[in-house]
């Protein structure tokens, strides 16, 4: 499977995996910034409604760690039978796996709490390979032929982790790389869905780990999207000076819309909380003072 391909750009649309805001109303995010688009890679379960059920669902079954695995295999497998993009996106993974990597060589596949658990016990069960579940204190259980337990020494052995998308792998360098070292192995490879392209995978290339993405949350990409007519040529415009530069874009925008933060004073509790963090961040360096 070739990088940024159509077929997963379209479900990543389809689904809002990826979401980009009209010209002029860019999305409030929760540090207080302000940004063209929206990625939860996790919407590919089939919706953002299925995403947040089984989120819901680990909430409740991660309780009892040795459990908990099994019980999301379970569910993720009962969605892959039924569900047309989760299936074709886990089969497009294991095409993509099987050719970038040398299976033989994996002896176990990962996957953190909680998101990387959509994919990386499904895909460890078709590629037959044990299933190490790492949780956030960084307790670890392996699942194999049905059976889970407590993770015992791993004498060397090769990992490949699987992720949900990769930012700048904070997870991995404060809890996965040590959890599965900890144990005796190596992560060795990591394979996500998107890569927002911001030093995560230069960062696991430190590490000695060589990082496979999807897609990549470049211009390149969106100029595919544009091509494809998910979004037009102002939307595209926006989000290339925000890729460009996503401060000095944004900040031009507040300049040239000073209404926006206006309204957003004036809006629901969440966004009202984040324009009043923008302004008393100062983000942007706009000198505005909230009455």
């Amino acid at each position: 499977m070739v990088k940024n391909n159509e077929k997963l750009i379209k479900w990543l649309f389809d689904t809002n995996a990826i979401r980009v805001c009209p010209k002029d109303k860019p999305f409030w995010y929760t540090s207080g910034t302000i940004g063209p688009y929206y990625i939860n890679t996790h919407f590919l379960y089939g919706s953002e409604e299925k995403a947040n059920k089984l989120l819901e669902f680990i909430d409740k079954e991660k309780e009892n760690i040795l459990k908990c695995p099994d019980r999301i295999l379970e569910e993720t497998m009962k969605n892959y039978q039924s569900d047309p993009i989760y299936r074709g996106l886990i089969d497009e993974m294991c095409d993509f796996i099987k050719n970038n990597i040398d299976v033989n060589e994996v002896d176990y596949i990962s996957g953190g709490e909680r998101r990387d658990w959509f994919f990386s016990p499904i895909i460890a069960k078709l590629l037959n390979k044990p299933h190490i579940t790492i949780y956030k204190d960084l307790t670890t259980v392996v699942s194999s032929d049905g059976k889970t337990e407590e993770l015992k020494e791993l004498n060397g052995e090769s990992v490949l982790h699987i992720a949900d998308l990769i930012t700048e792998a904070s997870s991995y360098e404060r809890a996965w790389i040590p959890a599965i070292k900890n144990n005796g192995g190596r992560i060795k490879w990591s394979v996500v869905v998107v890569d927002r392209k911001q030093g995560g995978a230069e960062l696991l290339k430190s590490y000695d780990i060589k990082s496979f993405s999807m897609v990549d949350i470049d211009i390149g990409l969106f100029k595919r999207v544009l091509d494809m007519g998910l979004i037009d040529r102002e939307q595209f415009e926006m989000i290339e000076q925000y890729i460009l530069d996503p401060k000095e874009s944004m900040a031009k925008f507040l300049r040239k819309n000073p209404e926006f933060i206006k309204q957003a004073l004036m809006a629901d509790d969440k966004t009202r909380e984040r324009a009043k963090l923008c302004i008393e961040k100062d983000f942007y360096g706009l000198n505005i003072e909230l009455s």
